[in-house]
């Protein structure tokens, strides 16, 4: 997804509420039960994949050290969107519901309040690049990340990890 895309669905909640009817429809998305057991077990996958990050970047794959910060993110935001009761079986769709519940729009004065200390335009941003990086390193075939670059999202999954961690155990 491109930052135009992100900029298009972050400021229309109408096409945000389209593509989330759109994605029920396919079945990619659904409404659930609020489950605290799975929203931990994100969590752990979270934690899980934060300290595999450092274990591959130690051993010089980088390229699973980025892979695994998209997963540690991807985790954190499926337990961040069952607790508004929805599972996730897209990349598009997890970020609809994120946009639709946390980005600032239809949310109570103290929903708003709290979570626009925690996840802003860069964290959604952040949470988009580390996908289109993980589809890099994953399928390209070229060695396309360093130690720097690994170290930084490594520091960017950790910092999005704990902001979910903090809207979710804050609440």
């Amino acid at each position: 997804m491109k930052e135009y895309d992100l900029q298009k669905l972050t400021n229309n909640p109408e096409l945000v509420k389209q593509k989330i009817d759109r994605f029920i429809r396919k079945k990619l998305l659904k409404k659930q039960k609020i489950d605290k057991e799975e929203i931990k077990g994100h969590i752990l996958k979270s934690e899980n994949n934060l300290r595999f990050i450092l274990a591959a970047a130690e051993k010089n794959f980088f390229d699973w050290a980025v892979t695994g910060c998209y997963y540690a993110c991807y985790h954190a935001a499926l337990a961040l969107i069952l607790t508004k009761g929805y599972s996730s079986k897209n990349h598009l769709a997890t970020l609809s519901v994120i946009i639709k519940e946390f980005y600032k729009k239809g949310l109570t004065k103290e929903d708003i309040e709290i979570l626009s200390k925690f996840l802003d335009y860069e964290d959604i941003l952040f949470y988009v690049e580390s996908k289109n990086k993980r589809e890099d390193a994953t399928y390209s075939t070229k060695l396309l990340f360093g130690k720097k670059e690994v170290e930084a999202l490594r520091i960017k999954a950790i910092l999005f990890v704990n902001k979910i961690k903090d809207i979710i155990f804050k609440n």
